[in-house]
């Protein structure tokens, strides 16, 4: 009976940011600060608002990866006289920190958006699609590596669905070149970009 017990209590603490999950975390947020990084300078280069939106909306969520992983591993401290319920809420306090970020980069993202309507730029449809569909490619097997623990704990499952909601962005931003290319409407970037705030939102 004894083992059965130790059985059980092995299995509660797994159920809750288990460890192999901050392997999970400093590989996902490796991969999106590198895309970020490639995206931005890209969409600088390319002068594409759908490119800029999609990275400082893959920005935030870098921010709010590091802020999920720090409460994953705030969770897994015990429970002191000072903390009684011990440190596991902290998950909600970073999944709501997380959804903060993400308000801040739709503010920037608006105000950009708006700016580029009123004055659009020649903008390469292909390379936007390229830089685009790499970031389908990182979020969706950013989102994977959470995938296991998205119904165990809200952080991971925040975690989980941000990086799945950035696949169908950046798939959005694929979508809004290919129609670049077919139309020759460069009004069409920046529109994408204010979609993606709705989306966000």
């Amino acid at each position: 009976m004894g083992a059965h017990h130790d059985h059980n209590h092995s299995h509660n603490g797994h159920s809750h940011a288990p460890a192999d999950f901050g392997r999970a975390f400093a590989i996902g947020t490796v991969l999106n600060l590198g895309f970020v990084l490639v995206e931005g300078a890209a969409g600088f280069l390319t002068h594409s608002m759908a490119l800029l939106a999609d990275a400082g909306h893959n920005l935030s969520d870098v921010l709010g990866l590091l802020i999920a992983w720090g409460g994953a591993e705030l969770a897994k401290r015990p429970a002191s006289p000072r903390f009684t319920y011990g440190l596991r809420g902290s998950s909600i306090l970073a999944a709501l920190a997380n959804a903060v970020l993400l308000f801040v980069a739709v503010g920037a993202i608006l105000l950009e958006a708006i700016q580029r309507l009123s004055e659009p730029r020649d903008i390469p449809g292909v390379t936007v699609m390229i830089v685009a569909g790499a970031g389908i490619v990182i979020n969706l097997g950013t989102a994977l590596l959470f995938a296991r623990g998205r119904k165990g704990d809200v952080n991971i499952r925040g975690a989980y669905l941000h990086m799945a909601a950035d696949a169908a962005v950046s798939a959005g931003v694929v979508i809004g070149a290919a129609l670049m290319l077919l139309t020759g409407a460069e009004w069409i970037d920046p529109v994408v970009s204010l979609l993606i705030v709705v989306v966000i939102l």
